[in-house]
């Protein structure tokens, strides 16, 4: 045999070789897809519970009896603050399926923001989102509320919880981020986590009035949270997040709506 078929027989087992693993790993991905679908989706669950301080980080419960026990799914129009009808929820905006980096791409389901809008850094925004009330009789007793912005690295995916006096915050949670282990990526700290809830995003007013500071909080303060130690960039995208969220172009017109249609009560 020359040299020649046999560098041919090599390419000729390298490219077999290759075109087998491709069918292999395309076969795994089809069939693993629906699993990891279910997954991401339990995932996104369990996070709004854990907002909704309905069940700690790593304990082991029913999330999908809980969510359907506790949970009420709304659709809100961000610029109207009016929560739309049940019929509106299908497609990206069913609750089950509602991703918000799908949504945020879909040109006819976001905007683009201005740069005098865009607080968080995040370019683009839901022109509808979805928010979860937590049951409480005939009535609720906190709302969750989906909330991103730009970190130092990346961006950050959360969840933060509001009680039904529409100023208290019940939980906060960071479920996806990128920034450096150790400094911005104490976002998902527990203890950090922790220190948010009690403390109050709007004063008595319901005018905004929230921090998250450089440093540490006066250990009396109601409306300020520690900074990320080493991470200011990472701590003032957070500060930047919420500020943006629960402003104008965010929640702020569904909560006041909220406290006349539900009564926001005290």
């Amino acid at each position: 045999m020359s040299s020649n078929d046999s560098i041919k027989n090599i390419i000729g087992v390298a490219l077999l070789v290759c075109l087998v693993c491709s069918v292999l790993v395309s076969v795994a991905y089809v069939a693993l897809k629906p699993r990891q679908e279910a997954n991401q989706r339990l995932e996104k669950l369990r996070n709004v519970l854990i907002a909704g301080d309905l069940m700690k980080e790593k304990e082991k419960v029913d999330i999908e009896g809980i969510f359907a026990e506790k949970i009420i799914p709304a659709l809100i129009d961000l610029k109207t603050g009016k929560e739309l009808p049940k019929e509106k929820m299908s497609g990206l905006l069913a609750p089950e399926t509602f991703d918000v980096k799908m949504v945020a791409k879909a040109p006819e389901l976001s905007r683009s923001l201005s740069s005098a809008e865009d607080r968080a850094k995040i370019r683009r925004i839901p022109t509808q989102m979805m928010v979860y009330f937590v049951k409480e009789g005939d009535s609720y007793s906190k709302v969750i509320f989906p909330i991103y912005g730009s970190g130092l690295w990346s961006v950050l995916y959360g969840f933060m919880s509001i009680d039904k006096d529409l100023k208290t915050i019940r939980g906060f949670t960071i479920y996806e981020h990128g920034e450096t282990p150790g400094l911005g990526g104490e976002v998902d700290n527990a203890r950090w986590k922790e220190s948010w809830k009690g403390k109050m995003v709007f004063d008595e007013t319901g005018k905004y009035d929230f921090k998250v500071i450089k440093g540490q909080a006066p250990p009396d303060t109601t409306n300020e949270i520690d900074g990320l130690s080493g991470a200011t960039l990472t701590t003032r995208g957070v500060n930047e997040m919420i500020g943006f969220w629960f402003g104008p172009d965010g929640y702020a017109p569904f909560l006041e709506n909220l406290k006349n249609d539900r009564g926001g009560v005290q």
